[in-house]
């Protein structure tokens, strides 16, 4: 499969070439371009004059093509999960429902952006203006560079491509190397919709070759990226050394607090949906699970049998419930830290066994609250370390002891300490009697602390993307 840049499909300049393998079975599903310096400045090159174009295409008609994309979209809906399944070890069932979003989140942007209103500042609000009018309009930001991660490359294509687009800018892909596949059809059916040549294009490769070097390219007026922290920050320092906007949604480690009066049934079976997700790998999942002393238990057996109900096995069988990490070498990076919360007090109850690319779902019980995973060592897998403490004051404390502060939730029957909770947690966003894996495309969505910088989602992503200009009609007013 080749690169997409000024409407075209194309290899890297040198003819490199990097495998995209299969986690679950080991397989080459494909290869893509290992792009080269000379690739991006050629994509930002083009983006920079397609963008241009695009830009005067008014906003009802930018929509109607996006419209045509989304049938487009429709009618690959299987081939698209069946690479998305294939390139990321993601059930084949989580791949439908990814691809599903995909109209959701577009319509949706759509919406928002043919209501982009500017706003009037009347004469005579404040000294020395009687006489002037000021109006504000939203202008897009030019090249948009959106950086994507292996984990959700469709949601967060929805979220980053969609909305660059209808506010009038150009935008650059680059997907994961470990599964980029699916986003490059994807961006072949924009192309095939009608977005002009050059303002939406994909670019595969390295990180280092390629995200580096995007980021930091002077004609990239902003970078929207999704990834880890320490691949966050240096992408900022990049695209911050040209003043390039700059939006980061970043790694996190959510606590999952239980209190003593919570459903203990509820809070078993949000864990699940919160924890085993896309086999644990999602930047807001619950990660750190803090439960009383007085229920941890009980909370315990009953997660321990949920967890027993989840078939784990290849994800493209339509039964499958948990499948495989990205690559062999993620699956090892979670086995070292199993171990490692093992080595610092914690005891494995059920899984920690791993097998290839696949870990098995696991409970790591007495948890201290000094180890790493309870405080900053995010595990990227189906792992379930419980940390147990006494007073609501103590969870708190545990909780907004990381570094990170994307989500987090709190269980209890009692709201007013459920918002008193939700209220202390230093974190963007957290979820009452659910699990923090919660994310509308319509809502604000980022972190505090080394989470992340600005927010995604219909009701403020094109105030990332976009620049704001003030219009003065000088002495209009007689």
């Amino acid at each position: 499969m080749l690169m997409i840049i000024d409407g075209k499909e194309v290899p890297s300049s040198n003819g490199q070439t990097i495998e995209v393998i299969n986690p679950a079975t080991g397989k080459v599903v494909d290869t893509v371009p290992a792009a080269t310096e000379a690739d991006v400045n050629l994509a930002v090159e083009k983006a920079k004059i397609g963008q241009k174009k695009w830009a005067k295409v008014p906003v009802y008609q930018k929509v109607e093509i996006l419209y045509k994309f989304l049938d487009l979209v429709e009618a690959a809906k299987d081939d698209l999960a069946k690479t998305l399944s294939d390139e990321t070890g993601k059930p084949i069932t989580e791949a439908r429902a990814e691809i599903g979003n995909i109209p959701i989140a577009f319509k949706a942007f759509s919406e928002r952006a043919k209501h982009l209103y500017g706003e009037t500042i009347p004469a005579g609000l404040e000294a020395g203006q009687d006489k002037n009018l000021l109006i504000t309009q939203r202008e897009p930001l030019g090249v948009v560079a959106c950086i994507i991660p292996f984990n959700f490359p469709c949601d967060l294509f929805d979220q980053k491509v969609a909305p660059a687009l209808l506010a009038g800018n150009a935008a650059i892909v680059k997907p994961s190397t470990d599964n980029p596949l699916t986003l490059i059809k994807l961006t072949g059916l924009l192309v095939k919709a009608g977005v002009t040549d050059g303002a939406i294009g994909v670019i595969t490769g390295r990180g280092a070759a390629v995200g580096g070097p995007l980021a930091a390219h002077p004609d990239v007026h902003g970078v929207t990226f999704t990834g880890s922290t320490e691949v966050g920050l240096e992408t900022g320092k990049n695209a911050i050394g040209h003043l390039a906007h700059v939006a980061l949604e970043l790694g996190g480690n959510d606590a999952f607090i239980v209190l003593d009066d919570a459903d203990i049934e509820l809070a078993a079976e949000e864990l699940i949906w919160g924890r085993m997700y896309n086999t644990g790998q999602v930047c807001c999942a619950s990660k750190r699970f803090l439960v009383h002393n007085k229920v941890a238990d009980k909370f315990t057996q009953k997660a321990i049998e949920n967890i027993k109900r989840l078939k784990q096995g290849p994800p493209s069988e339509e039964s499958t419930q948990v499948g495989c990490l990205i690559s062999e070498k993620a699956a090892i990076e979670v086995e070292r830290q199993i171990n490692k919360v093992v080595a610092q007090g914690g005891k494995v109850v059920l899984g920690g066994k791993r097998n290839g690319a696949f870990i098995e779902p696991t409970v790591i019980t007495g948890v201290p609250k000094t180890a790493d995973v309870a405080i900053d060592d995010e595990i990227f897998g189906p792992v379930v370390p419980i940390i147990g403490f006494d007073t609501v004051a103590e969870a708190i404390e545990i909780a907004n002891s990381s570094k990170f502060g994307l989500c987090g939730c709190v269980f209890t029957s009692n709201i007013k300490t459920a918002f008193a909770v939700c209220s202390a947690l230093e974190c963007g966003g957290t979820v009452i009697n659910g699990a923090s894996f919660f994310r509308s495309f319509e809502m604000p969505f980022g972190g505090y602390k080394y989470s992340g910088l600005g927010t995604e989602g219909v009701l403020s992503t094109f105030d990332e993307i976009t620049r704001l200009k003030t219009i003065v009609l000088k002495n209009i007013v007689s």
